[in-house]
Protein backbone atom coordinates (compact mmCIF):
# COMPACT_ATOMS: atom_id res chain seq x y z
CA UNK A 1 0.00 0.00 0.00
CA UNK A 2 2.85 2.38 0.85
CA UNK A 3 4.36 1.95 -2.63
CA UNK A 4 1.03 2.65 -4.35
CA UNK A 5 0.42 5.64 -2.09
CA UNK A 6 3.84 7.04 -3.03
CA UNK A 7 3.14 6.58 -6.75
CA UNK A 8 -0.21 8.33 -6.44
CA UNK A 9 1.40 11.17 -4.45
CA UNK A 10 4.16 11.71 -7.02
CA UNK A 11 1.71 11.61 -9.94
CA UNK A 12 -0.59 14.10 -8.24
CA UNK A 13 2.26 16.45 -7.38
CA UNK A 14 3.57 16.41 -10.95
CA UNK A 15 0.08 16.68 -12.51
CA UNK A 16 1.12 13.99 -14.97
CA UNK A 17 -2.39 13.43 -16.30
CA UNK A 18 -2.23 16.65 -18.32
CA UNK A 19 0.77 15.84 -20.57
CA UNK A 20 -0.48 12.26 -20.86
CA UNK A 21 -3.72 13.48 -22.41
CA UNK A 22 -6.17 12.56 -19.66
CA UNK A 23 -9.10 14.87 -19.19
CA UNK A 24 -8.94 14.76 -15.41
CA UNK A 25 -7.17 13.36 -12.36
CA UNK A 26 -10.03 10.89 -11.94
CA UNK A 27 -9.67 9.43 -15.44
CA UNK A 28 -5.90 9.11 -15.01
CA UNK A 29 -6.31 7.22 -11.71
CA UNK A 30 -8.81 4.87 -13.29
CA UNK A 31 -6.52 4.14 -16.25
CA UNK A 32 -3.17 4.00 -14.46
CA UNK A 33 -3.97 2.63 -10.99
CA UNK A 34 -7.45 1.12 -11.51
CA UNK A 35 -8.80 3.09 -8.54
CA UNK A 36 -11.46 5.76 -8.15
CA UNK A 37 -10.82 9.44 -7.43
CA UNK A 38 -11.94 8.98 -3.82
CA UNK A 39 -9.57 6.05 -3.33
CA UNK A 40 -6.73 8.10 -4.82
CA UNK A 41 -7.29 10.88 -2.29
CA UNK A 42 -7.36 8.35 0.54
CA UNK A 43 -3.98 7.07 -0.68
CA UNK A 44 -2.71 10.66 -0.74
CA UNK A 45 -3.64 10.90 2.94
CA UNK A 46 -1.75 7.66 3.58
CA UNK A 47 1.32 9.00 1.77
CA UNK A 48 1.25 12.22 3.77
CA UNK A 49 0.91 10.30 7.03
CA UNK A 50 3.83 8.04 6.14
CA UNK A 51 5.92 11.05 5.16
CA UNK A 52 5.09 12.74 8.45
CA UNK A 53 6.29 9.81 10.55
CA UNK A 54 9.31 8.96 8.40
CA UNK A 55 12.46 9.43 10.41
CA UNK A 56 10.57 10.31 13.60
CA UNK A 57 9.19 6.90 14.57
CA UNK A 58 11.28 3.89 15.48
CA UNK A 59 11.23 0.96 13.08
CA UNK A 60 9.60 -1.25 15.69
CA UNK A 61 6.81 1.25 16.26
CA UNK A 62 6.22 1.63 12.54
CA UNK A 63 6.05 -2.15 12.19
CA UNK A 64 3.51 -2.31 15.02
CA UNK A 65 1.37 0.36 13.34
CA UNK A 66 1.50 -1.53 10.04
CA UNK A 67 0.57 -4.83 11.70
CA UNK A 68 -2.33 -3.18 13.48
CA UNK A 69 -3.63 -1.69 10.23
CA UNK A 70 -3.39 -5.06 8.48
CA UNK A 71 -5.27 -6.75 11.32
CA UNK A 72 -8.03 -4.12 11.23
CA UNK A 73 -8.48 -4.60 7.48
CA UNK A 74 -8.36 -8.39 7.85
CA UNK A 75 -11.16 -8.30 10.42
CA UNK A 76 -13.44 -6.75 7.79
CA UNK A 77 -12.86 -9.50 5.21
CA UNK A 78 -16.04 -11.53 4.56
CA UNK A 79 -16.35 -15.30 4.45
CA UNK A 80 -17.12 -17.19 1.25
CA UNK A 81 -20.72 -17.94 2.26
CA UNK A 82 -21.48 -14.26 2.84
CA UNK A 83 -19.93 -13.28 -0.49
CA UNK A 84 -21.96 -15.85 -2.41
CA UNK A 85 -25.17 -14.68 -0.75
CA UNK A 86 -24.40 -11.04 -1.54
CA UNK A 87 -23.43 -11.55 -5.19
CA UNK A 88 -25.50 -14.62 -6.13
CA UNK A 89 -23.35 -15.49 -9.18
CA UNK A 90 -24.54 -17.97 -11.83
CA UNK A 91 -21.28 -19.83 -11.27
CA UNK A 92 -17.83 -19.14 -9.86
CA UNK A 93 -14.29 -19.66 -11.12
CA UNK A 94 -11.79 -21.31 -8.79
CA UNK A 95 -8.02 -21.18 -9.08
CA UNK A 96 -4.98 -21.43 -6.83
CA UNK A 97 -1.67 -19.62 -6.73
CA UNK A 98 1.57 -19.60 -4.78
CA UNK A 99 2.32 -16.41 -2.87
CA UNK A 100 6.09 -16.46 -2.46
CA UNK A 101 7.32 -15.52 1.00
CA UNK A 102 10.22 -15.95 3.38
CA UNK A 103 11.19 -19.38 4.63
CA UNK A 104 10.99 -19.81 8.39
CA UNK A 105 13.18 -22.26 10.28
CA UNK A 106 14.31 -25.48 8.66
CA UNK A 107 10.84 -26.64 7.63
CA UNK A 108 10.14 -27.46 4.00
CA UNK A 109 6.37 -27.36 4.48
CA UNK A 110 6.22 -24.08 2.57
CA UNK A 111 8.26 -25.38 -0.37
CA UNK A 112 6.22 -25.94 -3.53
CA UNK A 113 7.74 -28.65 -5.71
CA UNK A 114 5.54 -27.46 -8.58
CA UNK A 115 6.83 -23.88 -8.49
CA UNK A 116 10.23 -24.76 -6.98
CA UNK A 117 9.93 -21.91 -4.52
CA UNK A 118 8.93 -21.31 -0.92
CA UNK A 119 5.54 -19.76 -0.40
CA UNK A 120 1.97 -20.32 0.67
CA UNK A 121 -1.02 -21.74 -1.19
CA UNK A 122 -3.83 -19.25 -1.80
CA UNK A 123 -7.21 -20.17 -3.28
CA UNK A 124 -9.08 -17.50 -5.22
CA UNK A 125 -12.77 -17.44 -6.14
CA UNK A 126 -14.00 -15.01 -8.81
CA UNK A 127 -17.31 -14.32 -10.49
CA UNK A 128 -17.84 -15.15 -14.19
CA UNK A 129 -16.34 -11.78 -15.17
CA UNK A 130 -13.14 -12.40 -13.21
CA UNK A 131 -13.90 -10.05 -10.32
CA UNK A 132 -12.33 -11.34 -7.10
CA UNK A 133 -15.03 -12.48 -4.68
CA UNK A 134 -12.99 -14.27 -2.04
CA UNK A 135 -9.41 -15.09 -1.10
CA UNK A 136 -8.73 -18.03 1.19
CA UNK A 137 -6.56 -18.18 4.29
CA UNK A 138 -3.15 -19.52 3.36
CA UNK A 139 -1.88 -23.07 3.59
CA UNK A 140 1.69 -24.38 3.25
CA UNK A 141 3.09 -24.11 -0.27
CA UNK A 142 3.37 -27.88 -0.69
CA UNK A 143 -0.42 -28.22 -0.32
CA UNK A 144 -2.18 -29.34 -3.53
CA UNK A 145 -4.93 -27.07 -4.87
CA UNK A 146 -7.60 -29.75 -4.50
CA UNK A 147 -6.57 -30.43 -0.90
CA UNK A 148 -6.65 -26.69 -0.19
CA UNK A 149 -10.14 -26.35 -1.70
CA UNK A 150 -11.39 -29.20 0.46
CA UNK A 151 -9.71 -27.82 3.57
CA UNK A 152 -11.43 -24.46 3.10
CA UNK A 153 -14.76 -26.20 2.28
CA UNK A 154 -15.02 -24.15 -0.90
CA UNK A 155 -16.76 -26.86 -2.89
CA UNK A 156 -19.15 -27.77 -0.09
CA UNK A 157 -20.18 -24.14 0.47
CA UNK A 158 -20.73 -23.54 -3.25
CA UNK A 159 -22.79 -26.72 -3.52
CA UNK A 160 -24.89 -25.72 -0.52
CA UNK A 161 -25.61 -22.35 -2.16
CA UNK A 162 -26.33 -23.96 -5.53
CA UNK A 163 -23.41 -22.22 -7.26
CA UNK A 164 -21.52 -24.39 -9.78
CA UNK A 165 -17.72 -24.24 -9.84
CA UNK A 166 -15.47 -24.13 -12.91
CA UNK A 167 -11.83 -25.05 -12.35
CA UNK A 168 -8.74 -26.39 -14.10
CA UNK A 169 -7.54 -29.99 -14.07
CA UNK A 170 -5.71 -29.49 -10.77
CA UNK A 171 -9.14 -30.03 -9.19
CA UNK A 172 -9.78 -33.35 -10.94
CA UNK A 173 -11.70 -35.60 -8.57
CA UNK A 174 -13.37 -32.76 -6.67
CA UNK A 175 -16.81 -34.20 -7.39
CA UNK A 176 -19.75 -33.58 -9.72
CA UNK A 177 -20.25 -29.98 -8.56
CA UNK A 178 -16.88 -28.92 -10.00
CA UNK A 179 -16.49 -28.86 -13.78
CA UNK A 180 -12.93 -29.46 -14.98
CA UNK A 181 -11.36 -30.20 -18.33
CA UNK A 182 -11.26 -33.75 -19.67
CA UNK A 183 -7.92 -35.55 -19.65
CA UNK A 184 -6.64 -37.42 -22.65
CA UNK A 185 -6.91 -41.16 -21.98
CA UNK A 186 -3.63 -43.12 -21.75
CA UNK A 187 -2.48 -43.99 -25.24
CA UNK A 188 -5.52 -42.35 -26.81
CA UNK A 189 -6.94 -39.03 -27.94
CA UNK A 190 -9.94 -36.96 -27.00
CA UNK A 191 -12.94 -37.18 -29.29
CA UNK A 192 -13.89 -34.05 -31.28
CA UNK A 193 -16.82 -33.53 -28.91
CA UNK A 194 -14.57 -33.76 -25.85
CA UNK A 195 -12.10 -31.34 -27.38
CA UNK A 196 -14.93 -28.90 -28.06
CA UNK A 197 -16.06 -29.19 -24.44
CA UNK A 198 -12.53 -28.46 -23.22
CA UNK A 199 -12.27 -25.37 -25.45
CA UNK A 200 -15.62 -24.08 -24.20
CA UNK A 201 -14.54 -24.59 -20.61
CA UNK A 202 -11.22 -22.83 -21.24
CA UNK A 203 -13.11 -19.87 -22.71
CA UNK A 204 -15.45 -19.71 -19.71
CA UNK A 205 -12.49 -19.90 -17.32
CA UNK A 206 -10.42 -17.22 -19.07
CA UNK A 207 -11.64 -14.35 -16.84
CA UNK A 208 -10.16 -16.00 -13.74
CA UNK A 209 -6.72 -15.29 -15.19
CA UNK A 210 -7.57 -11.59 -15.19
CA UNK A 211 -8.58 -11.87 -11.56
CA UNK A 212 -5.32 -13.61 -10.71
CA UNK A 213 -3.34 -10.99 -12.63
CA UNK A 214 -5.09 -8.30 -10.62
CA UNK A 215 -4.05 -9.98 -7.40
CA UNK A 216 -0.49 -10.34 -8.68
CA UNK A 217 -0.41 -6.56 -9.02
CA UNK A 218 -0.09 -6.63 -5.23
CA UNK A 219 3.59 -7.17 -4.54
CA UNK A 220 2.76 -9.36 -1.54
CA UNK A 221 1.49 -12.02 -3.97
CA UNK A 222 4.69 -11.89 -6.01
CA UNK A 223 7.39 -11.75 -3.33
CA UNK A 224 6.61 -11.03 0.29
CA UNK A 225 9.26 -10.45 2.94
CA UNK A 226 6.74 -11.52 5.57
CA UNK A 227 6.59 -14.71 7.57
CA UNK A 228 4.09 -17.33 6.36
CA UNK A 229 2.40 -16.90 9.74
CA UNK A 230 1.33 -13.37 8.76
CA UNK A 231 0.20 -14.15 5.24
CA UNK A 232 -3.38 -15.06 6.15
CA UNK A 233 -3.96 -11.65 7.73
CA UNK A 234 -2.31 -9.97 4.75
CA UNK A 235 -4.44 -11.83 2.19
CA UNK A 236 -7.60 -10.97 4.14
CA UNK A 237 -6.54 -7.32 4.22
CA UNK A 238 -6.02 -7.41 0.44
CA UNK A 239 -9.51 -8.88 0.01
CA UNK A 240 -10.99 -6.01 2.04
CA UNK A 241 -9.18 -3.46 -0.12
CA UNK A 242 -10.13 -5.22 -3.36
CA UNK A 243 -13.79 -5.02 -2.38
CA UNK A 244 -13.44 -1.24 -2.16
CA UNK A 245 -12.35 -0.87 -5.79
Amino acid sequence: MAVLAARVRDAHAARVWLPLGHSSWASYCEAEFVISRAQAYRLLDVARALAAIHGTVAAGTAHAYTSKMIDLLADQAPGLLKVLRENDPDYVLLDGTLAECDRTGGSRADYSAKHRRHGVNVQVVTDPAGNVLWISPVLPGRCHDLTAARTHRIIRICERQGVPVLADRAYQGAGPWVTVGLKRPPGGELTPTQSTVNRALATARAPVERGMARLKSWRVFRRSRSSPNRMTSITKAVLTLERQR
